[in-house]
């Protein structure tokens, strides 16, 4: 039997709050129990949008809270389907399918985890900083990058960091409210923030580790592709390993069409993967695109 059968479900999510950010991004909160209750960092759902647009959109879960059965996701109006999802109101009903997907795998052997998240990105970082916040035996640094303005207000963080440049204290307010640190970068010259990409900043970091540290660090990565890319080039140069979530254009999302399949590398060979449910997170230094 596939992996993935018996772990998807199809429920009727009530849409239970719905806020607005700047640059077109939204936080959705919907009341989705099963969703809520086997989600795991970097998994997605597929929700319907709009009653008469019936090709669902898939979206990575950032936030899951299991007792009370919601699930809580951030995305960016790119396109008729998020335009509709961005309409509707608290109390309404949409259909949702999930959870989606192959989750991260942090290795206790490597409890320093550097999560890197750029734009619609950020959601699964959230998610997995939280999980290893709750197991306790992780020390997470969470970077995130984003060349439109941040779907919360940054607050200066509290927390130090060494070896990161003078005056870059720009953080997420949940994640410093939760004790994980975190920094922010832009090219945009947001105040606080990091004058370049999340994976320059994360090489100041590394810069700064013992060798005996360094070899504790794992990589979580999502983002745009060249943003993985370039994370995937940087677990390479410090010898790191590394793990990416794939985003793809999908129809079904559950791996029955094969519309979004990428070039990965197996011991068998190249092999082509769905990144709906054989991903959409995959180890990088497999990903075909990222040599």
């Amino acid at each position: 039997m596939k992996k993935h059968r018996g772990t998807i479900f199809v429920e009727d999510a009530e849409v239970m709050a719905q806020q607005a950010y700047a640059g077109n991004q939204y936080v959705l909160r919907v009341r989705a129990p099963q969703c809520a209750a086997h989600a795991m960092p970097g998994s997605f759902a597929h929700l319907v949008c709009d009653p008469l647009l019936p090709m669902r959109r898939p979206l990575s879960i950032m936030r899951v809270d299991a007792k009370n059965g919601w699930v809580e996701f951030l995305y960016k109006t790119v396109g008729l389907g998020l335009a509709l999802l961005a309409q509707r109101k608290a109390g309404e009903i949409l259909s949702l399918m999930g959870p989606i997907g192959a989750p991260y795998t942090p290795h206790p052997e490597r409890p320093r985890a550097l999560l890197l998240g750029g734009g619609v990105g950020i959601p699964p970082m959230v998610f997995l900083a939280d999980s290893l916040r709750i197991q306790k035996n992780y020390q997470s640094f969470v970077i995130m990058g984003s060349e439109v303005p941040f779907p919360f207000t940054a607050r200066p963080s509290k927390i130090l960091i060494p070896g990161l440049p003078e005056g870059v204290i720009a953080a997420m307010p949940l994640l410093e409210d939760w004790g994980i640190p975190s920094r922010l970068a832009s090219l945009q010259g947001y105040p606080g923030c990091f004058e370049g990409y999340v994976t320059e900043l994360a090489r100041r970091w590394l810069d700064a580790l013992s060798d005996a540290q360094r070899n504790e660090v794992e990589i979580f990565a999502c983002g745009p592709h060249p943003m993985l890319k370039a994370s995937a080039q940087l677990a390479r140069d410090y010898n790191l390993p590394c793990q990416v979530s794939l985003e793809e254009y999908m129809a079904c999302a559950v791996g029955g069409c094969a519309g979004c399949v990428v070039e990965i590398s197996t011991a068998q060979g190249p092999a082509m993967k769905r990144v709906c449910v054989d991903g959409p997170v995959f180890d990088a230094s497999q990903v075909a695109s990222f040599r």
